[in-house]
């Protein structure tokens, strides 16, 4: 299975992202560049799955919770970024080719209260003992910018998934903050790491859980023209 190329996350210059590209569009067997503006490891590893060749260019702007709904929210956090990276593919002068950004974000939500990533130690132990013994949804946004015959197609989507955890002590939550893993995290946790000890079930794809559904973006992409397959 091919790599993804990843870059740095600090910003680049345009004559850099100029230069990624034209390198990694003479590796590709068809005109089409994939990039992916997203910094989560667990999104790439997750996009490798699909056995895509695409490059990672992380949106670096400030993205701002606008909507009324959960699912307007993660769908609009995913444009900003997937906007970001596009605008910048147009002002570098890449995009004679078809291309697709992939922009994504996840949310946990409880109660009607949307969780993002914990802000502190105390924020996570909060957020986490908010979700333990109880039922919470997960929601991830995701969306596509294609530049397609010199024209751009925007759509996004989002993907629900129900998450039961089981009751979980102070202690217990204390010694996983410990670890560190919560604080990258949506809602203080990673349903792929050490808190898989603390599901009980999930309803819907486990997937958008870990941070994107790729069963659906295999979907979409079918929908756009892309054969999976003929790229890997």
């Amino acid at each position: 299975m091919k790599k993804a190329n990843v870059l740095q996350t600090k910003p680049f210059p345009v004559n850099f992202f100029i230069h990624s590209l034209i390198i990694y569009r003479n590796t590709r067997r068809k005109n089409v560049k994939i990039i992916l503006a997203s910094a989560s490891p667990r999104r790439k590893e997750l996009l490798e799955q699909l056995g895509l060749t695409f490059l990672v260019f992380p949106a670096q702007g400030e993205e701002k919770q606008v909507g009324d709904t959960p699912s307007e929210i993660v769908m609009n956090l995913a444009k900003q970024k997937a906007g970001e990276i596009y605008e910048k593919m147009i002002e570098a002068k890449v995009g004679e080719q078809d291309s697709l950004v992939i922009g994504a974000d996840t949310v946990v939500v409880k109660d009607g209260k949307v969780l993002g990533k914990p802000k502190n130690r105390e924020d996570a132990f909060t957020m986490l003992k908010g979700l333990s013994g109880s039922i919470h949804e997960v929601y991830t946004g995701v969306s596509l910018w294609m530049r397609e015959d010199g024209k751009k197609v925007q759509y996004s989507f989002y993907e629900c998934t129900k998450v039961t955890m089981y009751p979980v002590t102070d202690e217990e939550l204390n010694r996983y903050i410990d670890t560190g893993e919560p604080m990258d995290k949506a809602g203080a946790y990673g349903i792929q790491g050490k808190a898989a000890a603390f599901i009980e079930k999930i309803e819907g794809d486990y997937n958008n859980v870990v941070g994107l559904p790729i069963a659906r973006i295999y979907q979409e992409l079918k929908q756009l023209g892309i054969d999976v397959y003929k790229f890997s």
